[in-house]
C-alpha cells in the first residue's frame, strides 16, 4: 500500500502543502485572536476542507480529461471575467468579485490557472515555436485577453502574476534571448524612471548593450530600444493618469515615511513587526503589532508579519524553506514528465506560485509596492486558497501521469 502511494502520489508536494496550510491556519488564528474576527478563522477552516476535497478530485482526474478541457476552461474563465465586470461586487475599488451567500469568489484567481492550461496546450503543438512571430503573438494573445479584462476591474496585483507566469513559460518554451530582453526592458525602464533620471539612464545603457549583444536585426532592435526609452519618458504621464489610491501606493513604495499615517502605514508597521521579533520571536499570541491590530486585516496580504513577529527568523525561515521545496519540486516535475504539455503546465503553475511568494514577501518587507497579492496557503481568502489547491492538485495529477505522452 505504501509503495503504491509513493508511486502514484507526490508526497513531497502533498506534505509540503499540508504544512503550509496548517502554518497559515495558525497564523490566521493569531491575527484574528484579539481583532474580534474569529469568523475569519472558521471560514478559513471551511475553505481548507473544501480545498482538500478539490485537490483530491483533481489529483485523481484522468490526465486526458485535464488536457481536453484546457481550451474550454480558458474560454469559460474569460467569460466569467466579462460577467464580473458587468455584475460583480466592487471591493476596495476593484470590481473583481461574485457574491455567493456568505462567501465571495474572485474569477481572476482561477483564470490564471486556465490561462496556463490553454497556453501550455498551444505551446505543446508540434507546429508551434516561439522563435516565429506568429507563435509569439498567439502566445501573447492568449495571455493578454484575461490581463486586459483584469486591468479593467482594475486589479493590477493579479495582472502582475500573469507577467511572471508568461515570462517563465517563454523562457521554458525556447524563446530567443532578444524576446526575453525585449519583454523586460520596458518594465525595467519604467522602474528606473520612478527612482529618478540617473537610475533611468543606467537602465537604458545596460539594456541598450544587452540588446546590441543579441545581434538582432538592426531595425527591430532600434524599435525595442525606442519603446523602452519611450516607456521610461512616459512614466510621469502614466502616473498622472492613475487613480489617487494607486498613486499613493507608488509614493509609499518609494518612500513609506512620506505618509506614515496613511498609505505608508501598513508597510511601516509590517517592518516594525518583522524586525521586532528577534531570532526566535516574541512567542505565539504575544506579538504586540499583531495582537494590538496595528496592521489592518493582517490575516490577508500581510500574514507573513505574524510569522516575522511571533516566530521571527525561525518561523520565517521555515516557511521560506517549505515554499522552496514546493517550487523546486514543481520545476523538477516539469523536467521529468514525458509530455510537453505536462512540462509547460508544471512550469507555468509553479511560476504563478513563485511570483505570489516573491511579491507578497517583498511587500511585507517594503521591497515592493502594496498591490494586493496574497501569500499562497497562508493568507485568508477562499478564492486564493482554492486556486492554490487547484494548482497543487494539477501538479500531483501530472506526477501521477508523469509517464504519459
Amino acid at each position: 500500500m505504501l509503495n503504491y502511494i509513493k508511486r502514484h502520489f507526490d508526497l513531497q508536494i502533498g506534505i509540503t502543502t499540508l504544512a503550509l496550510a496548517l502554518v497559515g491556519l495558525v497564523s490566521i488564528y493569531s491575527a484574528t485572536y484579539d481583532a474580534r474576527a474569529s469568523e475569519i478563522f472558521y471560514k478559513q477552516v471551511t475553505w481548507i476542507v473544501i480545498g482538500t476535497v478539490v485537490l483530491l478530485v483533481i489529483t485523481l482526474m484522468p490526465f486526458r480529461l485535464l488536457q481536453s478541457i484546457s481550451y474550454p476552461a480558458y474560454f469559460l474563465s474569460v467569460l466569467m471575467l466579462v460577467i464580473v465586470l458587468l455584475l460583480g461586487k466592487t471591493v476596495s475599488g476593484s470590481t473583481s468579485w461574485f457574491n455567493l451567500g456568505p462567501f465571495r469568489v474572485q474569477p481572476s484567481e482561477f483564470a490564471k490557472i486556465t490561462t496556463v492550461l490553454a497556453l501550455a496546450s498551444y505551446l505543446s503543438r508540434s507546429d508551434v515555436t516561439l522563435l516565429t512571430r506568429r507563435g509569439l503573438l498567439m502566445a501573447a494573445g492568449i495571455v493578454m485577453i484575461p490581463v486586459v479584462l483584469i486591468m479593467m476591474q482594475p486589479d493590477f496585483g493579479t495582472a502582475v502574476i500573469y507577467g511572471g507566469m508568461f515570462f517563465t513559460l517563454l523562457y521554458w518554451g525556447g524563446a530567443s534571448r532578444f524576446t526575453l530582453i525585449a519583454l523586460i526592458a520596458p518594465f525595467a525602464a519604467a522602474l528606473g524612471a520612478l527612482f529618478g533620471t540617473t537610475p533611468f539612464l543606467i537602465v537604458v545603457a545596460v539594456f541598450g548593450v544587452l540588446i546590441y549583444l543579441t545581434k538582432e536585426h538592426l531595425l527591430v532592435a532600434a524599435v525595442v530600444f525606442s519603446l523602452m526609452v519611450l516607456v521610461g519618458i512616459s512614466v510621469q504621464f502614466i502616473y498622472d493618469g492613475l487613480r489617487p489610491y494607486q498613486q499613493k501606493r507608488i509614493d509609499t513604495f518609494l518612500d513609506p515615511n512620506a505618509d506614515p499615517l496613511g498609505a505608508g502605514y501598513n508597510i511601516l508597521q509590517s517592518k516594525v513587526a518583522i524586525g521586532s521579533g528577534g531570532l526566535i520571536g516574541k512567542g505565539y499570541l504575544r506579538g504586540s503589532q499583531t495582537q494590538l491590530n496595528f496592521i489592518p486585516e493582517q490575516w490577508t496580504d500581510f500574514i507573513f508579519c505574524v510569522l516575522g513577529e511571533e516566530f521571527e527568523f525561525l518561523g520565517a525561515a521555515t516557511v521560506l524553506f517549505l515554499f522552496t521545496i514546493l517550487l523546486a519540486r514543481g520545476v523538477t516535475l516539469a523536467s521529468i514528465v514525458k509530455s510537453r504539455y505536462s512540462s509547460n503546465v508544471s512550469i507555468g503553475l509553479t511560476a504563478i506560485l513563485a511570483t505570489h511568494v516573491f511579491i507578497n514577501i517583498g511587500m511585507a518587507l517594503g521591497l515592493f509596492p502594496v498591490i494586493g497579492v496574497p501569500l499562497p496557503f497562508l493568507s485568508y481568502g477562499g478564492s486564493a486558497f482554492l486556486s492554490s489547491t487547484v494548482i497543487v492538485g494539477i501538479l500531483m495529477n501530472l506526477y501521477t501521469n508523469r509517464k504519459e505522452y
